[in-house]
């Protein structure tokens, strides 16, 4: 089946403190989303992979995958002002039914495991979306007050999150809602049923500058 990957790198960075956006920052002397593309291809070589990008970025974009993909199929996109926008501009590109992931760009420890895996299930159940278990104790924050709920009944969601583009695609043309956190917020809020399976520990999204420290030790 034909396969999308659309790679989110829409946004600024701001909370790593430094001068560029994160996912260009170097980890052991390549790009973040070197990682990220590299890895997409290790799964699926025959993926057509779009990568989001800051307008004012798509230069140096565009000098990465020419630098260490210069054969392969990525198209450039800019990003919008939410991340739903930005995925949506990324699945203009998608014109034919296939299957859809989606994925943040700086999750750069991602597996081809786990990708192939979530390929798999959407093909069976139309999406997949990967969680971990909290290990942490979890209240809920009600007004001025808070109570603890059970933390096993709580999952933390990862990407890539993957569908049917004929779920995904129609899904993304229903109006903005404040409560669209990732693309199976949308989904669900479209009358279909969301699908887990098991993501990974090592799966870190940089964010912090600790992640990035977390990233060079899990990679060494």
């Amino acid at each position: 089946m034909k396969k999308y990957a659309i790679l989110v790198a829409g946004g600024s960075g701001s909370r790593m403190n430094a001068s560029i956006p994160k996912q260009f920052l170097l980890l052991h002397n390549k790009p973040l989303i070197y990682y990220t593309i590299n890895t997409f291809f290790s799964a699926f070589n025959d993926v057509d992979i779009v990568l989001v990008l800051p307008e004012e970025h798509v230069e140096k974009g565009a000098n990465i995958i020419s630098t260490y993909f210069p054969d392969k199929k990525i198209t450039i996109v800019i990003g919008g002002k939410t991340r739903f926008d930005s995925v949506k501009n990324g699945l203009n590109l998608v014109t034919e039914n296939s299957i859809v992931f989606v994925h943040d760009a700086v999750r750069c420890l991602v597996s081809a495991d786990l990708i192939t895996r979530s390929y798999h299930q959407a093909v069976e159940t139309g999406n997949a979306i990967p969680a971990i278990a909290s290990k942490d104790s979890v209240r809920i924050v009600t007004g001025d007050s808070n109570k603890s709920i059970d933390r096993t009944t709580v999952k933390q969601i990862q990407t890539p999150q993957v569908f049917k583009s004929e779920i995904l695609l129609p899904a993304f043309e229903t109006a903005f809602q404040t409560f669209f956190t990732d693309e199976a917020s949308v989904v669900e809020y479209c009358g279909h049923s969301i699908y887990l399976i098991e993501g990974e520990e090592n799966n870190i999204k940089i964010t912090h500058p600790i992640d990035l420290l977390i990233a060079e030790k899990l990679m060494a």
